[in-house]
This record gives structure tokens, sequence and C-alpha cells, in this order.
């Protein structure tokens, strides 16, 4: 029976069971390697790594691994194929549909967002991230009343979804809905008293709204807790702007850039104070050191720029 095997093709299973066995376990060093690679932050390595163990098998994990590195080193399109691509092989598989919204979301495609989530949503009605995430794509396209179903949806699934109830205050003061915003606020506020990102939103809303002393108190709180806080300073000088302090809006810029002297946002927004205050030289001055600071934002600075002087007719907020 052997020779009749090896004469009849038996040598071409054995053949074929060695280049399986050698696939495989080429598979596994390049995996492995890949994520030790990873690990130690040798992501040019890790990416090759994982390449090519991909290209002899599409290994979910692996793959989710590739995509990972690619975002991290800023390949966002190559992320996106990948998700694609995993999409397509695990339908079902939620974890991947929420990655691939995530970098539709990087890449402001908000309907390839609203589609992975919706398709997540289907599998798993419970999945409360599914929602979060299908509310930032509808904030994306202004689609706010839609954004806040999504939101009430997750926070009816987890009462204590923080970052639900953040974004919803978000999308309810970008509406003007001041006093809902706050309520949501405050609902974060009620369990972490020192939760940044609520502070900074509430000190915005009441500075806008007309209680500036008590705007700014919550900003300062922040800025107490955190000297670092870019928001804050950018809230509290805006809200001064807005009651037309602009001594004043200038002074927490300037304390600002003392503390972060290589921050282009700050440059930009102080000279828009001193632009406000009609002090065109020192507007200038501030607008070159932020585009030489970060040049890629020249145009919407200089846009940005263009827009001051009406706003200081009509008013900040």
């Amino acid at each position: 029976m052997g020779l009749l095997s090896s004469l009849f093709g038996g040598n071409k299973k054995d053949e074929s069971s060695e280049q399986e066995k050698q696939e495989k376990k080429n598979f596994e060093i390049l995996k492995y390697d890949g994520i030790r690679a990873r690990n130690i932050r040798q992501l040019p390595y890790a990416i090759k790594c994982f390449e090519e163990a991909t290209a002899i098998k599409e290994d979910v994990e692996t793959m989710e691994l590739l995509a990972a590195s690619y975002l991290q080193t800023g390949k966002t399109d190559d992320a996106r194929t990948v998700y694609n691509r995993l999409a397509e092989i695990a339908p079902e598989n939620t974890k991947v549909l929420l990655s691939l919204a995530g970098v539709c979301f990087i890449q402001e495609d908000y309907p390839a967002m609203k589609e992975a989530c919706e398709k997540a949503i289907s599998i798993d009605d419970k999945n409360k991230a599914a929602f979060y995430l299908a509310a930032k794509a509808e904030k994306g396209e202004k689609n706010y009343i839609q954004a806040i179903v999504m939101l009430t949806k997750a926070i009816a699934i987890d009462e204590d979804f923080k970052d639900a109830y953040q974004l919803r205050a978000e999308v309810l003061w970008e509406m003007r809905q001041a006093k809902e915003a706050i309520e949501d606020l405050d609902s974060i506020l009620s369990k972490e008293s020192d939760d940044e990102d609520a502070l900074v939103l509430k000190g915005e809303i009441c500075a806008a709204t007309g209680n500036l002393e008590e705007g700014i108190s919550y900003l300062n709180k922040v800025l107490s807790m955190n000297p670092f806080n870019e928001k804050a300073y950018i809230m509290k000088g805006t809200a001064l702007l807005g009651n037309k302090e602009f001594d004043q809006a200038i002074a927490v810029y300037d304390e600002a850039i003392e503390l972060s002297p290589e921050n282009a946002k700050l440059y930009q927004e102080r000279g828009r104070a001193k632009l406000l205050k009609g002090d065109k030289d020192g507007s200038v001055e501030d607008l070159k050191k932020a585009i030489e600071l970060n040049p890629e934002s020249e145009n919407l600075i200089n846009g940005n720029y263009n827009n001051f002087s009406q706003e200081n007719k009509v008013g900040i907020y």
C-alpha cells in the first residue's frame, strides 16, 4: 500500500500537508513577532509582520492588531481598509463594526459611521457604545434631535454612562437648550464633582446665559485642578470677551501662554481678543506666532480673524 500511495499521489498529499504546516508556523512566527514589536513600540516592524501574517491567513485578531497599529502611526486610510475587510469576513462581530465606526469618525465619514453603528445595533440592541457612536455620527451631520434619541437610548441601557450625558449636554447646548444641558451636566457632577469636561461646559453655558460670575467660578475650579486645561482658559477668555472685558481676557491668555508657550491655539485666541480691543498690531503678531507654531492652521485662522469684527458687532455668543 505504501508503494501504491507513493505512485498514485501519496507524496503530493504529504507535500501539501508539509506546506500547510510551514505556512501555519510562518503565520504564528510573524503574528507573535508583530505583537512583541508592538509591545515595545516598534510599530513599523510590527506592521510589516502583521501584513505578512495576514497575507498568509486572514485571522481576525491579527487583522485587528494591524488596523490598530495603522491608527497608531496615522495611517487612517489603511486602517479603514482593514476594518472594511474585517466587516466582510466577520459581519456579526460588533467590536469590529464599532472599530470601523471609530475610524469613520476620524475621517468625518458620518454616513458610513452610522451604517456601521446600525449594523452593530441590529446585532446587539443593548450595546450602549453602538448608540453612543451613532449619536456622534448624527451630531457630525447636525442631526441633533436624532443624536439626542440615540444618547437617551444609551443612557437607558446604562444610567451611569457619563460620556453619553456629556455628549447629550453638548448637543443640547448646540441647540441652545441651556436648562436641559445643565441638568445632564449636574447628573455627572453629582457623582464626580471634579469632572473637568462637565465643569468647563457648565461654566461656558452659565457665562453665555448671563451668569458670568458663576461661569467663571466653574472655569477657575478647573484651572485650580489642572492649570494646563486649554479649553478652560479659552472658555474663560471667551466669557470675558462676551462681557467686553478685553484686558481681563488678554490677561487670561497671557497666563495660559506662560504655561504653554508652544500652544498655537492660545496665541490665536489672544490675537482675537487684541483685535476686538482694537490692537491690530498686537493681533497680527499673535496671528504670526500661531501660524509659525502650526502652519496647517493658517486658512482656519485667517477665516476666523475675518469674522472677528462681525462678532464684535453682534456679540461673542
